[in-house]
């Protein structure tokens, strides 16, 4: 009988080369930096404790079996990584997650395994879960299930940051700043286009300021520019001191910047409302100041954003916005985009977009997303060698169905004929690091007439055999003559 198995719950520890995962994420968005403390709950062979402290972050673990007598220590992010999947004892997994939150000052980082296909028939059921080769028990989640076993048994709103990872935050307003941050696109500062004495006099003291409308978008208020006091003693006020910024820079530049920074705004309040809108004294101080910068009131800045979500219902909606995008690829059933041109794109499509990433968080690795236009879905393609191979194969999708919520995982790594990528530069905007290489190579292939046949060419082998007709190869981003 499965039950009475002698589980060996300490086998399913894994020796990594690297930081884990949900860590790795944790640093990334600066949940984990120099400032905050570090205690890994569950830590195995201990590989992101001694990572963590190599980083110079002051670092604790304990583990039940491999370091049973370390002392367990409160601190600011507490990482609970793939822990709750290998407790067979519904019970005991419950109580561990209690105690890791027990631990927590700021950030709670949940990991656990997801169930993306199904497991192998030939393991058995035990529990709530199965038991491997290795005699070890795995509890494979949903996304959403995960999800709503932390938030009942913590009493939390946790958040997703990519399949399977979960942050939990204590502070509210530090929660909202973070899921805000989330939808913020990248924006650099417009250059100095007309020097002029007065600016070169003071360039120093308003970089800060230039510096914080780029990221905002607006003016700061007081007690938001770290060279505040300096800055108002010298012009006065923001406007006049920005005033002298416009002498030199282009003020079309900096309006875009405001106009992408009120769309990212209302990508994050469509968003917020599928779970409880948090309320007015919730949000971060800062997300407060952008919403009286962008919108007047918070009532207007959620109409925005509702007027916005609820249209994505109506018919053709979503495929009108596909077929009129300037940014991407278009084909008969969908729009392809490259992951760094997202933020780029029309309000609707980010919010769009933003329905399926909500459940899983950002789409760690993905390459491009496919905007179905026939059927509700989206999909994250996965061509690790998209910058530095000509014409990659797709390794791994990841499709999200939004009717049914359900995610579906194919992976094309062991296939020997799979999908490639050509015209790599209709998938960027002009501003890709490597636009114009890929834009070059595609030139020299449709004069040599190598992308006529597009049904033949879409595969390794038939683009192989096309290369082959035409005596020709690719090394690099060049074609040459054999």
């Amino acid at each position: 009988m499965p039950e009475a198995l002698e589980i060996e719950r300490h086998r399913a520890a894994i020796a990594r080369t690297d930081i884990s995962r949900p860590v790795r994420l944790a640093i990334e968005w600066s949940i984990l930096n120099q400032e905050t403390t570090f205690f890994d709950y569950g830590c195995g062979y201990g590989g992101d404790v001694q990572r963590v402290a190599n980083l110079g972050y002051t670092s604790g673990g304990w583990d039940p079996y491999y370091y049973p007598d370390e002392q367990m220590t409160a601190a600011d992010v507490v990482n609970l990584g793939y822990v709750l999947n290998v407790i067979e004892d519904t019970q005991e997994r419950r109580e561990s997650l209690i105690k890791a939150w027990e631990l927590t000052h700021k950030v709670l980082i949940v990991a656990a395994q997801i169930l993306i296909n199904a497991p192998s028939k030939t393991q058995i059921a035990y529990s709530d879960g199965i038991v491997t080769r290795r005699n070890t028990f795995q509890k494979y989640y949903e996304q959403e299930e995960l999800k709503s076993y932390i938030d009942e048994v913590l009493n939390v709103d946790a958040v997703p940051v990519a399949l399977g990872v979960y942050f939990v935050f204590r502070d509210e307003a530090e929660k909202e700043s973070f899921k805000a941050i989330r939808f913020f696109s990248r924006t650099s500062t417009p250059r100095v286009r007309i020097p002029s004495k007065r600016f070169e006099d003071y360039q120093e003291l308003l970089a800060p300021l230039m510096a914080f409308f780029t990221q905002r978008g607006r003016l700061p208020v007081k007690g938001e520019l770290s060279n505040e006091q300096e800055l108002l003693s010298e012009f006065g006020n923001f406007r006049r001191a920005f005033g002298v910024v416009l002498q030199a820079t282009d003020e079309a530049e900096w309006d875009a910047i405001a106009y992408r920074r009120s769309l990212d705004i209302q990508v994050y309040l469509a968003l917020t409302h599928f779970e409880q809108r948090p309320s007015w004294q919730k949000l971060a101080p800062e997300i407060r100041h952008d919403i009286k910068a962008f919108f007047g009131s918070y009532e207007e800045a959620c109409g925005v954003a509702d007027q916005k979500l609820f249209s994505l219902g109506k018919p053709r909606v979503v495929q009108t916005a596909c077929e009129k995008s300037k940014i991407g690829k278009h084909t008969r059933g969908a729009l392809y985009v490259h992951v760094s041109a997202l933020a780029e794109l029309d309000a609707l499509l980010r919010i769009y977009e933003g329905c399926a990433s909500r459940t899983i968080g950002r789409v760690d690795g993905a390459t491009l997303i496919k905007f179905c236009t026939d059927k509700p879905q989206i999909c994250y393609l996965f061509y690790p060698e998209f910058d530095t191979d000509p014409h990659p194969a797709l390794k791994a999708s990841i499709i999200i169905d939004f009717l049914t919520l359900r995610i579906t995982h194919r992976d094309y790594e062991t296939r020997t004929n799979p999908p490639i990528l050509h015209r790599k530069e209709t998938f960027v905007t002009p501003n890709y690091p490597r636009y114009e290489e890929f834009a070059k190579l595609t030139q020299q292939e449709q004069q040599l007439g190598l992308l006529q046949q597009k049904s033949e060419i879409g595969t390794r082998e038939g683009w192989e055999k096309c290369l082959a007709a035409h005596k020709v190869e690719i090394r690099g981003h060049e074609v040459y003559q054999v």
